[in-house]
């Protein structure tokens, strides 16, 4: 039978997972309406997509291993992505090299759904990342 700290953590797993498949639907989903304004070459519905790709990477890599170094991707990958939804909701930041110009000044239900499961799971994964670990254990 499993200990509560590895049913705690098998939950924590899950949790920061979970928000990482929420991001990586959300982009996904949105990724085709975004493109729309850059059709070929690097748009932001790319971005969407390499983002979700990472995301659903990482969610695996945790569920997986929980080790330090998935929780640390995860806070990257997750803090990373609240961190530049709340830039470009707040600051008008132009095009630089193959980046489009991504300010969009308003919520809407999947962004919003997006960044409140970016910032549970880097707030989640941060907690893995700081949990004690059993002396001797690796990882």
């Amino acid at each position: 039978m499993k200990s509560p700290k590895g049913a705690l953590d098998i939950v924590l797993r899950l949790l920061v997972a979970g928000a990482l498949a929420i991001d990586a639907t959300v982009h996904l989903q949105l990724a085709a309406y975004y493109q729309l304004a850059v059709p070929a070459g690097i748009g932001q519905g790319t971005l969407f997509r390499i983002e979700a790709t990472i995301a659903i990477l990482v969610g695996l890599y945790v569920l997986v291993r929980g080790s330090r170094p998935a929780y640390a991707a995860a806070v990257i990958v997750a803090g990373g992505g609240v961190f530049l939804v709340l830039l470009y909701r707040y600051v008008n930041v132009p095009a630089f090299g193959p980046v489009p110009a991504m300010y969009e000044p308003v919520w809407y239900f999947q962004k919003s759904l997006s960044a409140i499961a970016e910032a549970a799971g880097a707030v989640l994964a941060l907690l893995g990342l700081l949990k004690p670990r059993p002396h001797g254990g690796h990882g």
